[in-house]
């Protein structure tokens, strides 16, 4: 019943949200980059936020660190949504952020290189997330398949109270009702992408530190190929990294090869959703074979992404 309620509150959160974005012109004009050609309103990931804080007020005000952490995420990405700010400003806030998250999972107590690393690791993960947020339904569809492979994760190790991975949830489902649509009524906005991919970082900290197996970083295989070859080749080409603009593999499908947007999304989420069911297979395996699992999974993965992504290329002299 409470997960029901919850949807329902969180509903009518988002068409709160809407006459507040309309009446503030909170929105997403098209131009030379989107993949969208109509004006939509943006910031409608605000509402993986409260998803959060209902589990947070909930649950006796757990994890406060952590919730912290998120809500200054989820403060400066949302003022970013409505004025750009400068990338050091959104940065500095963003390593707080980690600051407080990772106080609150313990990493601190760890070597000093560990949460150095940890901590670049952790904030390049949340700019990709932000930056795969280009077409209609990916970070519903993507989102949503990285939580359910948590949340069987967490019935066999439990290391976290699940209403937070469910909460989540139907947060990103209650979204995907407005934005998983050909037409969408809401983009996610930077406030989405950033709060949702804040809260996936903290549940991936948690579960790799009590188990001690960073294998299951590979529930964002998918996402981690299509933004790190993409970053690579606008390196090579002396392109500003920072910068917005549509040379993902996905935006490639959709905009030259006209490939159905959602069926691109769902796609995504499904070829993830297949990698993970593998992940939870190999935790079983020695260490040695596990490596061997992650090798051989990003090196095929490689390979068949730049072949696809080659031959868009070379197709449409991109």
């Amino acid at each position: 019943m409470n997960y029901i309620l919850l949807a329902a509150a969180l509903f009518v959160l988002e068409l709160g949200y809407f006459k507040l974005a309309d009446h503030y012109n909170i929105i997403d004009k098209p131009n030379e980059r989107s993949s969208h050609t109509s004006i939509t309103l943006r910031g409608g990931g605000i509402i993986f936020y409260f998803g959060a804080m209902a589990w947070f007020i909930l649950s006796g005000f757990q994890n406060p660190y952590f919730f912290a952490g998120l809500t200054a995420i989820t403060f400066i990405s949302f003022v970013d949504d409505i004025r750009t700010l400068s990338n050091k400003i959104r940065l500095v806030i963003q390593f707080g952020a980690m600051a407080l998250m990772f106080y609150d999972v313990g990493i601190f107590r760890e070597a000093w290189w560990l949460w150095i690393l940890a901590l670049i690791i952790c904030t390049g993960i949340l700019n990709a997330y932000n930056f795969m947020d280009g077409i209609n339904g990916i970070t519903a569809a993507y989102s949503i398949t990285v939580l359910v492979l948590l949340g069987l994760v967490n019935h066999q190790v439990n290391f976290i109270d699940q209403d937070l991975i469910w909460y989540t949830v139907i947060a990103v489902a209650v979204f995907a009702f407005f934005n998983y649509r050909q037409r969408a009524k809401c983009f996610a906005g930077d406030v989405g992408s950033t709060s949702i991919a804040f809260i996936i970082i903290f549940l991936l900290a948690i579960l790799i530190l009590q188990t001690g197996n960073p294998i299951y970083l590979l529930f964002l295989t998918v996402y981690g190929l299509d933004a790190v070859w993409t970053i690579v080749r606008r390196v090579m080409k002396g392109e500003n990294i920072s910068q917005a603009h549509r040379s993902h593999l996905y935006q490639y499908l959709v905009n030259e090869h006209k490939v159905n947007k959602l069926v691109v999304s769902g796609a995504y989420g499904m070829v993830q959703l297949l990698i993970g069911f593998g992940v939870i297979a190999a935790t079983s395996w020695t260490t040695g074979h596990q490596w061997i699992f992650a090798l051989t999974l990003l090196i095929t993965g490689s390979v068949v992404y730049l072949m696809l992504k080659g031959t868009l290329i070379r197709k449409y002299g991109l």
